[in-house]
């Protein structure tokens, strides 16, 4: 496979990186410090309709192939990973109401989500329920021509500005349990309380909140495509585009730890010569390239064949090594930075505390481990061509 950008993707990833090195990096480390919202950056979001990029033309949105996809996560987590959460959720958000929505959903949310002038993000997690999601206990109860709802959502990005806000809940007690969830579309004006702001090591930039449902009503029109108990395969199929997300995410963490230890290692001097002469620091920086070049192909290449359909495999895999990869390479930017790369005078700093997120969301990177090793063992997926 030929893993070049074509002419489109690259004057698209050109023009990515200018808003990034232009809007977002120079303020990113600051607003951070002051937990400010980023409202400048996201009225950038909108000007260049990200926004849009899993919605398809007919409803404004770009529908970007899944290289580009990629590609805007990557850039914009150089920058400043925290912000791309903001378009992480709704993307995903999006894309499951583009694939299974009815035709009334579509055309109720998609033009205003293109644009970002309705935002929204997608709730699964629960106190008590994350990575076995089928464990969830936020039930919906179909009463006439109306589901109610009662349950806690946690860790749930971009809470206070989704309009709608899908929600997995169980609408019935059918065996296995996935038989019996599904998915509701609620409208922010349907009363869910977001009860408190989660505070986090990093991924700053973007609320994540827990959210409560006492008694929520919503419309049985809600239902994302009318479909009830297909909630699980709905959401599952979601979650493989959002490894492909966080594993460019991964790879813009590692290229930005990567280029601030370049830079650094050729600035700063010891015993006479700068610290890039030595061995040591060389050898570092060489298997930090190699890892990052590694991570972004296989990135590109989950990405790629996510194009023709299911990619449970590649995406676990890719989402598992780049994470993986984000980890070590900013360890090693602050191992090189010394003493610096411990104070937020540096961007290792930040660097070193966003990347664990990447090893755990989207589900954790041992359960990636656990879906790869299924996947070679039924079959389903191979290593080599």
């Amino acid at each position: 496979m030929d893993f070049e950008l074509n002419e489109d993707q690259d004057l698209f990833r050109r023009t990515l990186r200018a808003f990034v090195d232009q809007e977002i990096v120079p303020v990113a480390s600051e607003w951070e410090r002051e937990g400010r919202h980023p409202e400048e950056i996201i009225e950038g979001f909108r000007r260049l309709g990200l926004f849009g990029v899993t919605i398809p033309e007919e409803y404004g949105g770009l529908d970007l192939d899944r290289v580009s996809f990629a590609l805007v996560f990557e850039e914009i987590a150089r920058g400043w990973m925290g912000v791309a959460g903001v378009l992480g959720s709704h993307s995903l958000a999006s894309w499951m109401i583009a694939k299974y929505g009815t035709d009334e959903q579509r055309a109720a949310y998609l033009p205003d989500l293109a644009t970002g002038a309705r935002r929204t993000g997608i709730a699964l997690t629960e106190p008590g329920a994350g990575t076995d999601l089928q464990g969830i206990q936020t039930r919906a109860v179909r009463e006439g021509d109306e589901y109610v709802i009662h349950g806690t959502k946690t860790w749930i990005t971009n809470a206070r500005h989704a309009d709608p806000l899908p929600v997995l809940v169980k609408t019935s007690a059918a065996e296995p349990a996935h038989k019996g969830m599904s998915v509701l579309l609620v409208d922010a004006d349907r009363g869910f309380t977001v009860s408190r702001d989660l505070p986090k090591l990093g991924y700053k930039g973007t609320e994540t909140c827990e959210v409560v449902f006492d008694g929520v009503r919503v419309p049985a029109s809600s239902l994302l495509g009318a479909a009830e108990g297909r909630g699980m395969q709905q959401v599952l199929s979601a979650l493989e585009l959002g490894r492909v997300n966080i594993a460019a995410r991964a790879v813009g963490v590692s290229q930005c730890a990567y280029e601030a230890a370049l830079g650094y290692s050729k600035e700063r001097h010891a015993f006479g010569q700068p610290i890039a002469e030595f061995q040591a620091i060389q050898l570092k920086l060489a298997d930090m390239a190699t890892d990052i070049q590694a991570a972004r192909l296989l990135t590109y290449w989950a990405a790629s064949r996510s194009e023709a359909g299911a990619v449970t495999s590649e995406a676990a895999m890719a989402k598992y090594f780049a994470s993986e990869v984000a980890l070590r390479a900013t360890m090693e930017s602050m191992r090189i930075h010394g003493g610096y790369g411990y104070s937020q005078e540096y961007v290792v700093e930040r660097l070193y505390r966003d990347a664990p997120l990447m090893a755990i969301g989207e589900g954790t990177n041992d359960v990636q481990r656990m879906v790869i090793a299924r996947s070679l063992l039924s079959g389903t997926a191979k290593v080599g061509w």
